[in-house]
């Protein structure tokens, strides 16, 4: 295996002859290198905006959340909370009832989802680290009751923790006859004082609104009713024996969702296009590495001479093949080493720097997030080597079998 490597080596760097050799030889490891990375970039940013979304998600969504299949509403059972509690691995769970409804703040009117839960949902979600003005408190020690209420809602309704207006809520009443109910107290209504205002995505900030649950009983006309219980882990280790021991503890009629399964259509579109960009950037490098079927044509025609002196040296068909199926796979191997080690570079500059910016106000970062992962860059390095060998057998494989036969 010495011998031809070393003869490759002396032929990849060795100058030619024809100088369209050189060229095409250098082309050829630049095609290799841009794909390479471009390959790698591209993977990376996928990485960074999948890491981005999960804790967009994260700070928001409870890790297992449970809802009833049918209808919006269930009350769980005393067996069932006493169940959830004992459950080895549940840290801390709230019930949530949500319902949209019509808000007022002085002249401005928006509808938004009004989520209603307990006190102990601060320590199931992110929130109350992403409070942008003011604190996460729906209940003071008096027992006065307040609110928390999302960046966009706020600045919609114009609301400010410092002013004096409540914020009014309106929902349709739920019980009594059409004909006994006029337009005037056709919706329940309560107000409530704003205590913090929270900023996660434009998504969320423009839609949510977090009450009591109690108030939010009081004005669907519900007592013990629930939209959802939605449970805390103690460690991610733990999700998926919890989830299992959650969905036979309420058993069927009841949808046990992990944080994945509760935007898995957004998971599994993110990763079918990560998928078809890599496809797509393989096929170009596919494309790409003809430079070195062209590269490779030309040399072995080149060394014919050189082909005969070997011949007569005793060297056979197999040895003098394997000399210029390396030299093409050093060309794809230089190409991609140097691609790794620019698009890692790039990758680098990104994180410490961000060169590249985000478009929008609304975002909880400015720049493009980038995330290396090892994974990523074996399956890059495979991928190139796989098509660079494949590059390199083909005329090989016909070229030289062609000359080989004439010496």
């Amino acid at each position: 295996m010495k011998l031809p490597l070393y003869i490759a080596r002396r032929y990849l760097f060795a100058k030619k002859s024809r100088n369209a050799i050189n060229i095409i030889s250098g082309i050829s490891v630049a095609g290799v290198t841009t794909g390479t990375m471009a390959l790698v970039i591209i993977l990376s940013v996928f990485n960074g905006l999948e890491e981005m979304v999960k804790t967009i998600f994260g700070t928001f969504d409870p890790d297992i959340e449970i809802t009833v299949s049918e209808g919006k509403v269930f009350t769980p059972s005393a067996a069932q909370l006493e169940g959830l509690k004992a459950i080895p691995g549940v840290e801390v769970w709230s019930m949530v009832l949500e319902e949209n409804a019509l808000l007022t703040y002085e002249e401005s009117q928006y509808i938004a989802t009004v989520k209603g839960v307990e006190e102990s949902y601060s320590h199931i979600t992110g929130l109350d680290s992403v409070m942008w003005d003011g604190e996460f408190i729906l209940r003071s020690e008096t027992g006065r009751s307040y609110a928390v209420v999302g960046q966009g809602v706020a600045n919609y309704l114009g609301i400010g923790l410092n002013f004096l207006s409540p914020i009014n809520i309106y929902l349709p009443r739920r019980t009594g006859s059409a004909s006994s109910i006029s337009t005037a107290n056709a919706f329940k209504r309560e107000y409530i004082f704003p205590s913090g205002i929270f900023s996660i995505e434009q998504e969320f900030d423009s839609k949510y609104i977090f009450v009591p649950i109690d108030m939010m009983r009081n004005l669907l006309d519900y007592t013990t009713e629930v939209s959802a219980i939605e449970v805390k882990v103690t460690s991610g280790d733990y999700i998926e024996s919890v989830q299992k021991s959650v969905t036979d503890l309420f058993g069927p009629g009841f949808t046990i969702k992990n944080s994945y399964q509760q935007h898995e259509l957004f998971y599994k579109v993110m990763r079918s296009e990560r998928l078809a960009i890599f496809i797509i950037l393989a096929f170009i490098l596919l494309i790409a590495s003809f430079n070195i079927i062209g590269s490779l044509t030309m040399l072995i025609i080149e060394k014919k001479r050189d082909i005969g002196i070997l011949q007569s040296l005793g060297a056979g068909n197999k040895l003098i093949k394997r000399i210029f199926l390396i030299e093409g796979w050093m060309i794809s191997l230089l190409g991609a080493a140097t691609g790794m080690i620019l698009g890692v570079l790039i990758c680098w500059l990104q994180q410490e720097f961000g060169l590249v910016k985000l478009q929008g106000d609304t975002l909880i970062i400015d720049s493009y997030p980038v995330v290396v992962k090892l994974n990523d860059l074996l399956m890059v390095m495979a991928t190139v080597l796989l098509i660079g060998y494949w590059a390199a057998w083909y005329p090989v494989r016909y070229l030289s079998r062609k000359y080989l036969s004439h010496t």
